[in-house]
């Protein structure tokens, strides 16, 4: 059996913790369960909001729920702070739900990753704010963000 690995591998530097949460952000965009699952150890742990969660057949499932229900979503991050294996960012994402909806939801996440660059435990805190369509500050077309577009701190969120 080979041995999965996720590069970049800790101990982190800013520039490779900066890599890992754009990884992160970009394939989060891709909205794609079971490839988003391959990031996280078989048994990687979540605790998201009041939600927890074990290994990758019960990460693929929480996924699906969420994006089942939050339409259009755009995703982006942003390192806060990191010390050998484990990063802190921030975020916000927008969506809607079937009925046109629109939030913004705004968190903070603690990643661990073990020494083949897998995330072994993820603790995710978030808040939903209603917003209007009009107020939506993430508009690039569906999947990865472009390079060009702001970031969190560049759009004062």
């Amino acid at each position: 059996m080979t041995q999965e690995a996720r590069p970049p591998f800790p101990p982190f530097t800013r520039e490779t913790a900066v890599q890992k949460v754009r990884r992160a952000e970009d394939a989060w965009n891709t909205r794609d369960p079971e490839q988003v699952a391959l990031a996280y150890t078989e048994d990687s742990r979540w605790r998201n909001r009041a939600e927890f969660v074990t290994g990758r057949d019960e990460i693929t499932a929480f996924l699906t729920r969420k994006w089942r229900r939050e339409l259009d979503y755009r995703l982006i991050k942003e390192l806060w702070a990191f010390d050998g294996a484990r990063i802190a960012v921030r975020f916000a994402y927008e969506c809607h739900d079937d009925s046109g909806n629109w939030f913004r939801s705004y968190g903070n996440e603690n990643w661990e990753f073990d020494a083949n660059g897998l995330m072994r435990i993820r603790h995710a805190s978030i808040n939903d704010l209603p917003i209007r369509e009009a107020e939506r500050r993430f508009h690039w077309p569906l999947g990865r963000r472009p390079d060009d577009h702001p970031g969190l701190s560049d759009l004062g969120l």
